[in-house]
């Protein structure tokens, strides 16, 4: 396959699952759902051909998203997902590959062992579990083994992790789950409430992405038009509206994470809290790409937030790179190859 190791690394995220390749780079990033046939329990789809049937298919055709808010929703599932996107990206029968898998901090032993099984139908000689903070620090280019403290936020769809890393391992560690997925619902709720309008999963992630802005001002501003459809009327209705109309789900939700960030200081040690002073905070994940959340965050918590350079890819990334220092990672990684799990 073009590398000499044959390591990858899996994130699997609850709205997208992201595979690395060392030697390949990223060569996968498709959506964490699964189209399922109700009425004989078929899969007919999986990842980006199961989002395109998403409100376009019969009743009896529905779209499972088998991770929710951080954890393993549909054991099965997410065994099928995993199974079908490694045969897609690896192929190869003659030298089985290492892989890598980084999965939610508060996932169960059950959960764990739906991963594992799914990685182990496909030929893996060994697996390893890497947790989410680890993954997104190493993916960024952190150089874990140093005395040092660094604190790393990651927004992903269903958690937002946070860790203060140090000597290889995290010393502080939370989780919250306020992230995309609880963004997207918090405004779906708002406009439900206050424009009487419903709308579409693709249409909220639109103005995510191209309106929201957790530092919306009247002097800071983004107007756009969405379609959706009228709980007065019942018909298709269009809407305008502005990043101040959104501004009170997205800061709710960005305080939501604020006030976790702000646990996990409050308990980190002074000699690494001095750390972080000098080196700020590093936030990956979809989400932290969302507009203004990098400077409220810098606002509320007083220190320097900058977002890392690849946010979304990152974490599998590192997950891949986590293989290259399986011997020395204290936390947050460990071989979870079926027979060595004790």
């Amino acid at each position: 396959m073009g590398s000499v190791n044959h390591n990858i690394g899996i994130d699997l995220g609850t709205t997208s699952i992201i595979i690395y390749i060392e030697g390949k780079g990223i060569v996968l990033n498709e959506p964490s759902v699964v189209a399922v046939d109700t009425e004989t329990g078929k899969v007919l789809a999986v990842g980006e051909e199961a989002s395109r049937m998403v409100g376009r298919t019969p009743a009896h055709i529905k779209a499972i998203y088998p991770l929710r808010e951080g954890i393993i929703s549909d054991y099965n599932l997410t065994k099928e997902l995993i199974r079908r996107f490694l045969l897609k990206v690896y192929s190869s029968v003659i030298i089985k590959p290492r892989v890598a898998v980084c999965v939610p901090s508060e996932i169960t032993g059950i959960e764990n062992d739906a991963v594992i099984e799914a990685v182990s139908s496909v030929g893996a000689r060994k697996i390893y579990l890497v947790e989410e903070p680890i993954a997104a620090a190493l993916g960024c280019g952190l150089d874990l083994m140093q005395p040092a403290g660094r604190m790393v936020i990651d927004l992903g769809g269903g958690t937002t992790d946070v860790a203060v890393i140090s000597l290889g391992g995290q010393v502080r560690h939370a989780s919250v789950t306020v992230a995309g997925n609880a963004i997207d619902e918090a405004m779906t709720h708002h406009l439900l409430r206050n424009y009487n309008i419903t709308l579409g999963k693709k249409s909220i992630e639109m103005l995510k992405k191209e309106i929201a802005d957790c530092m919306a001002s009247p002097l800071r501003n983004i107007t756009g038009e969405v379609r959706g459809r009228s709980l007065v009327t019942g018909l298709p209705q269009r809407l305008q509206l502005t990043s101040m109309d959104l501004l009170e789900p997205i800061r709710t939700c960005a305080e939501q994470i604020a006030a976790c960030a702000h646990s996990v200081l409050e308990s980190t040690p002074p000699e690494l809290a001095g750390d972080i002073c000098s080196e700020g905070i590093l936030i990956t994940g979809g989400c932290s790409q969302l507009r203004g959340l990098d400077d409220y965050l810098s606002k509320r918590l007083k220190l320097k937030v900058r977002i890392a350079e690849d946010p979304i890819n990152c974490v599998a990334i590192g997950t891949g790179r986590a293989l290259e220092m399986a011997g020395v990672l204290q936390t947050g990684f460990r071989d979870a190859t079926p027979g060595l799990r004790g």
